[in-house]
C-alpha cells in the first residue's frame, strides 16, 4: 500500500496457535488488562489494518525452557508475511536460551521469510539478563542481518497482580544497563525499547536520546495516561526515534489513534511517529 497513514510496530497475533502458546498466562493477562482475547485470523487481522490503511509489524516469542510451553511456529508469522505484504512485517520469537538453536532459527527465517525482525523479547518472562555475554551471538546475527530487535521494557504485564508475580523479576525490564549495554556493544544493531518502560521511563527516554541504533514504541499505553515526559520528548529530542505501537489486542487501533490525536503533537511530530520513523528503520522508504 503506497497511501498507507501508519505503520503500527507492536501487535500481537490471536489465532488459535498463539493463544493456546501462552497457557495460563492467556487468562492471567486477560484479567489484568481487563480485556480477553478472542481468536483473529491473520487474514481478519491483515483486513482490520487495510480498512485503516495501516501496516503492522506481527510479533512472536518463544519461553520454553523457562516456562515448559513452546511457542508458536514462526512460520505462521512469516507466511502471513508472504499472504498479506502489504501488510503485514513479521518478527520471528526466539527463546535466547536455546543458544545455537535460536540463531539457527533467525537465520532460517530470515532465509526463508525474509523477517524484518526479532522479538518481543520479554526479558522479565524469558528469565534473562540481555547483557549476558552468553547471549551476544544472537545480537551477533541480528546485526549480521540487518534485523531489528525488540525488546519489552518496563512493568510485564505477564504476572502481574499473582502471587510472587509468577516469579517474574521486575529488575530485568530495566532498559538500563540491560538493553543499553546492548546498544552499546552493537552499534550496528537496530532495537526497540518496547513501551514507554515505566516506571524507568526517564532511563528509557535517556538511552534512546543518547544512542542513535535505539527506538521507543508507545506500545501498551493508552496515549492518555503516558508520562508527560514521555509526550515531551517524543514531541522535540527523540522525535526522530519514536515509532507507533498499540500492543495489539490489548489496546485497539481505534483508541490508541484517537487519543493519540489529543496528545497536542506538532504536525511533523505526529508524522513521523506514526509513519517516516518506521518506514526508515525498515527500509521502506521506496
Amino acid at each position: 500500500m503506497r497511501d498507507i497513514v501508519a505503520i503500527d510496530v507492536h501487535t500481537h497475533p490471536q489465532t488459535e496457535e498463539f493463544l493456546a502458546a501462552m497457557g495460563s498466562r492467556h487468562r492471567q493477562m486477560a484479567k489484568h488488562f481487563g480485556r480477553e482475547r478472542p481468536v483473529v485470523s491473520f487474514a481478519e487481522q491483515a483486513d482490520q489494518y487495510r480498512e485503516r490503511r495501516m501496516m503492522a509489524v506481527i510479533v512472536n516469542s518463544d519461553s520454553e525452557t523457562t516456562s515448559g510451553i513452546r511457542g508458536a511456529p514462526n512460520d505462521l508469522l512469516g507466511q502471513a508475511q508472504q499472504d498479506h505484504p502489504d501488510v503485514f512485517l513479521s518478527f520471528a520469537g526466539i527463546d535466547p536460551w536455546k543458544g545455537e538453536a535460536a540463531v539457527a532459527e533467525i537465520r532460517r527465517m530470515h532465509a526463508e521469510y525474509g523477517i524484518k525482525g526479532v522479538g518481543e523479547l520479554n526479558p522479565s518472562r524469558q528469565k534473562f539478563a540481555p547483557n549476558d555475554r552468553r547471549f551476544f551471538p544472537i545480537w551477533e546475527v541480528c546485526a549480521e542481518l540487518g534485523l531489528v530487535v525488540m525488546f519489552h521494557s518496563g512493568f510485564p504485564g505477564a504476572g502481574a497482580g499473582t502471587p510472587g508475580g509468577g516469579g517474574y523479576r521486575l529488575e530485568l525490564a530495566k532498559p538500563v544497563p540491560y538493553v543499553d549495554d546492548v546498544a552499546a556493544e552493537f552499534p550496528e544493531l537496530k532495537i526497540i525499547s518496547a513501551h514507554p518502560a515505566w516506571p524507568w521511563h526517564l532511563e528509557n527516554l535517556a538511552m534512546v536520546w543518547h544512542k542513535s541504533n535505539v527506538y521507543l514504541d508507545l506500545s501498551g499505553w493508552a496515549p492518555k495516561y503516558l508520562p508527560p515526559e514521555v509526550v515531551r520528548y517524543a514531541d522535540s529530542l527523540i522525535t526522530d526515534r519514536v515509532l507507533f505501537g498499540s500492543d495489539w489486542p490489548v489496546l485497539t487501533v481505534d483508541r490508541w489513534m484517537a487519543e493519540f490525536d489529543e496528545l497536542g503533537l506538532k504536525e511533523t511530530s505526529r508524522r513521523k511517529i506514526l509513519l517516516e520513523n518506521a518506514r526508515t528503520l525498515f527500509g521502506l522508504e521506496g
